[in-house]
């Protein structure tokens, strides 16, 4: 079994190679104990967890952080999942408790779906004291997680952890671990994520046709949606629009975050978007 060290920095080195070399890495907390931190506070409990082959690393943590609602997600594919079993456990055990549980879904497989859903859950429960479980699904799962609670970095009332188990099962069949020797909350990173106005920027490629305009539509789409401010005067307003978007908008995007690409076709300059700008929307947006 790996340390817990080493299994915080293969699930935060993995996220950074997953969104590309534009991602710059601030520790923000240190370590401290679970219970500590659930004593320090007084607010609304929810905790987050995928749902896997796991019952005891999903409902015993609910019960020493004396959780008050669950945030089960899963496999959006229902008719193929073979967690059902457990999600019917689990939800037995959480009327005992009197835990609220609320089920979201999203592609046990697809990393940037399950972390725009997490994101979103978060953004739900704001004003609550978030516990995020990287332990109970899979590594796809996990990953996701972590990075959620990383790229939400304004966000200081999130604890995401790891639940180690006492024991493991020999054989398939049962739950493929017992018990609860510790919860340990992980390190958390902050990600650094483009400006507001980047980002609706890249929403407007994103969303284009064919994924592709030309810098005067983008221009023009960019100064309606107010996304520069042109301050000329009407015989210069057309040369300060591009210099206002390739200062602000086209520069940041192409050089620093490599969301998008220029190139020149023709007597037009072309705007489309990158494979790491794809993926960013997917979740960013």
């Amino acid at each position: 079994m790996k340390p817990l060290s080493l299994i915080s920095f293969e699930l935060l080195v993995v996220s950074c190679i997953l969104l590309g070399s534009s991602i710059i890495m601030k520790h923000v907390n240190s370590m401290h104990t679970l219970h500590t931190i659930m004593t320090n506070l007084a607010t609304f409990r929810v905790h987050i967890a995928p749902l896997g082959f796991e019952i005891d690393r999903i409902i015993l943590p609910l019960k020493q952080t004396k959780a008050d609602k669950l945030c089960l997600i899963v496999h959006e594919k229902t008719a193929e999942d073979k967690s059902g079993p457990y999600l019917d456990k689990i939800k037995k055990e959480c009327k005992k408790l009197d835990v609220k549980l609320e089920l979201s879904y999203a592609n046990r497989l697809g990393i940037f779906n399950m972390i725009k859903l997490v994101k979103e859950i978060i953004i739900v429960e704001k004003n609550n004291y978030i516990y995020v479980n990287v332990a109970s699904g899979s590594k796809i799962q996990a990953i996701a997680c972590m990075m959620a609670c990383m790229i939400l970095k304004e966000h200081t009332n999130i604890q995401p952890f790891y639940a180690e188990p006492e024991t493991y099962a020999a054989f398939e069949g049962k739950q493929q671990s017992f018990g609860l020797k510790d919860t340990i909350p992980l390190p958390t990173y902050e990600i650094q994520t483009p400006k507001q106005k980047l980002l609706d920027a890249l929403n407007i490629v994103y969303t284009h046709e064919k994924q592709k305009l030309t810098k005067k539509e983008m221009a023009e789409i960019a100064e309606q949606k107010e996304i520069i401010t042109v301050n000329a005067e009407n015989e210069n307003h057309s040369q300060a629009r591009f210099a206002s978007l390739d200062k602000n908008i086209i520069e940041p995007l192409e050089k620093q975050w490599g969301f998008i690409k220029v190139e020149k076709i023709g007597r037009n300059r072309w705007i489309s978007i990158t494979e790491e700008g794809k993926n960013a929307a997917e979740f960013l947006i």
